[in-house]
Parts: structure tokens; sequence; C-alpha cells
């Protein structure tokens, strides 16, 4: 029987991924939903526009809504807190409402970031403690997805990477220009651990559960991935130096707690239930990093 899967936010970092992945396998029929970079391949919805949205969804008709599509910038949310929760909840809630007509269940891929940071690692059973607006708005998210229907689940990831269209597109991939311009000098935080996560990676650990899903209906509620590599920006950095044999004397280790959104110190994650799954593909950072960049360089 052709099993179909609807992919919100499928033209972001990792909805291309999760995208590819299921198309690449005959079993699956995917609808990848987009809206400011929608193509051939990718449909044009409005998740704020509930009818737009439902008349997409009742005429595909999934059995799985994979809802990777959000404001994932806290500094954005900390000053776009009404438009945020258009989309990180509210469109949330609509998705939840129509997969129960449907009779589908909900992938919310939510953050590290519901956590304070305090208490690593992180297991499922954790109470979240977000420390800023975009992690608030997701543990709302969360709470609306598990509210509709125990059979949902929570998909909680750190700050991920992957083929980026333009260096800005992940927080990680980012930090490259600064390091190629050596001219002047940049400082790189050097006080958050974070655990850069390849998006090719997760892509595969999402199939793997929702494949498992097919075999065991009791795989609902919460679920961690994260690369295991531990580092600041200001490691990310030195890295990215070192890996393209650039200099390094210009980047400046702040070992402050970041300006802005107050972020949490320490989120990792305690992934052992997927990698019960048989999740256990994680590229190194360095490994995965240099592929990424490699077009941006020279």
């Amino acid at each position: 029987m052709d099993k179909k899967i609807i992919i919100t936010g499928a033209s972001g970092l990792l909805g291309r991924e999760c995208f590819k992945i299921f198309d690449s396998d005959n079993e699956w029929t995917v609808l990848g939903l987009a809206y400011s970079r929608s193509s051939d391949k990718l449909k044009r919805v409005d998740l704020t526009n509930f009818q737009q949205v439902a008349s997409v969804f009742r005429e595909f008709k999934p059995d799985v809504i994979l809802h990777a599509a959000a404001e994932r910038r806290p500094d954005v949310v900390e000053k776009e807190e009404d438009k945020t929760k258009q989309i990180n909840v509210e469109s949330t809630r609509n998705l939840c409402q129509l997969a129960i007509e449907l009779g589908a269940y909900v992938i919310f891929i939510s953050t590290d970031y519901v956590f304070d940071g305090r208490n690593p690692p992180y297991k499922i059973t954790d109470k979240p403690n977000p420390l800023n607006k975009y992690g608030l708005s997701k543990a709302e998210g969360e709470k609306i997805v598990m509210e509709y229907s125990s059979g949902n689940i929570i998909f909680r990831v750190p700050v991920l990477y992957g083929s980026v269209e333009r260096l800005d597109e992940s927080a990680v991939t980012v930090l490259f220009d600064k390091v190629k311009d050596s001219s002047q000098s940049a400082e790189m935080n050097h006080c958050e651990r974070r655990y850069p996560t390849s998006c090719s990676d997760l892509a595969v650990a999402l199939k793997i559960l929702v494949d498992s899903r097919i075999k065991n209906p009791d795989l609902t509620g919460f679920f961690h991935w994260s690369g295991t590599d531990m580092m600041t920006k200001y490691d990310m950095a030195l890295a990215m130096a070192q890996l393209f044999g650039l200099p390094s004397h210009h980047l400046i280790a702040d070992v402050k707690p970041s300006t802005g959104a107050p972020r949490p110190y320490d989120c990792q994650l305690d992934c052992s239930r997927m990698e019960s799954l048989g999740a256990t593909k994680r590229t190194p950072f360095k490994t995965g990093i240099k592929s990424v960049l490699e077009k941006f360089y020279p």
C-alpha cells in the first residue's frame, strides 16, 4: 500500500533533506510544502491560512505530517513574537486538527532550547523550562501536539547544519563569512556548549523512526536526536579555519554569555530512544562541515 507523507518547511535546511530521503523511497509518496521558496517539486502553501492548508491536506490525505516549518532564529522571535506564534504555535494547532480528521499523526520538530541548559544530558521525560521566546513557542507547540493526540511525536533537535543555498541559512555555516575575512577581528562565543548536527544524518534518523512506527504503533511521544561533537561557536570557527588552511589569529574567544535572546548553557540531549531503533549514523563535524562549505571557498 502506498504510504503518504506531507513535509512542511520542505524548502528549509532540514525539510530539503527529509524530502529527498522520502522521495527516494518508492514506497512513499511525498508532498513538500514551502512558501517563499516554492518550486516545481514543492507546493506553495501559506501555513497561516487554514482554508488553504485544509484544502491541500484533504486532497492529498497524508498518513504522516512532518512539521518542520518554523521561525527558528531566537533573536528574530524576541522581536516578532506575534508573527512567530502564527507559524510555531497556531499553524501547529491547525495541522493537529487536520491530522485527527484525516487519521494521520504529526511529527513536530522541536528544539533543545525547550530546556534551560543547567542539568544535561536531557532525557525525553525531563520537563521543559525554556529561557527565551523561541524555546517558549516550541514548548507551547509541543503541548498542543500532545494534547491533540497521544499518537503524535515530538522530535527535539539541536543547532543544525547541512547543504545550504546561502551561508546564513544555518547558525553554524554563517560563521564561515567571519572565518574567511581575516582583515578584521571577530568575537566568537566560547561560553555556551552546542552539538552541531548534520541534517542529512537527522533525515536518516527521522526515516528510521517513521518506518519503525509502521511496525510498532507504540512509537509515540518524545524523541531526541543530536550530533555528539560538543563545540562552542569559537570551536566551530577554529575547525573551519583549520579545514581550509585559513588564518585564525583574528578569531577571538568570547567567554561571556551570548547577548540578545538568552541562550541555555548546555542542552545535551539523551538520544538513547532513537539509538535503540538503530539510528546511529553521526557524521563527525569536521567531515560534515567541510563538504558543506567547500562550494563557498575560495
